[in-house]
């Protein structure tokens, strides 16, 4: 039997394992002596462009407001029939404005799909949303790898 191990998946197996989007845990810093801020998300992922968007809960009732330019990290993993994956990425998240978005915030977020899930204790037509984009400063994508013992 052989012994499990972790290797990095290249681009074209990140990319695939990301798809268009799907859903991870999104980690806000708090303080040097607090513990992180951390929500589960949906996320949309543009491969053409390696980036990632996000539709956050904000406001009192759904979540913060003060995300924009503030240090990040993302997390996604999932149990595939290979072993597990995940997708570690880093970086600052920007507001996605009606009014200001660029080209390439708008043809990437015609690329990729963000799921819509209910987390919250109430309708989630209820709850106010906002888009983010993040451009990642650093991605870690890992996989399951089998050796031989």
């Amino acid at each position: 039997m052989g012994d499990i191990e972790a290797v990095q998946m290249d681009d074209e197996e990140r990319d695939e394992f990301l798809t268009t989007g799907g859903t991870g845990v999104i980690s806000f810093p708090t303080g040097t002596d607090e513990s992180p801020y951390s929500v589960p998300v949906s996320y949309g992922y543009d491969a053409a462009e390696t980036h990632f968007y996000f539709r956050l809960a904000v406001g009192p009732d759904g979540g913060r407001e003060d995300v924009v330019g503030r240090p990040v990290t993302f997390a996604t993993y999932d149990h595939v029939d290979g072993g597990w994956r995940s997708v570690i990425v880093t970086g600052e998240l920007d507001e996605v404005a009606e009014a200001d978005i660029d080209s390439e915030v708008t043809q990437g977020m015609q690329r990729v799909d963000i799921p819509l899930v209910d987390l919250f204790d109430r309708d989630s037509r209820e709850v106010s949303f906002r888009f983010y984009h993040l451009r990642p400063e650093e991605i870690t994508s890992r996989k399951e790898a089998h050796t031989e013992a």
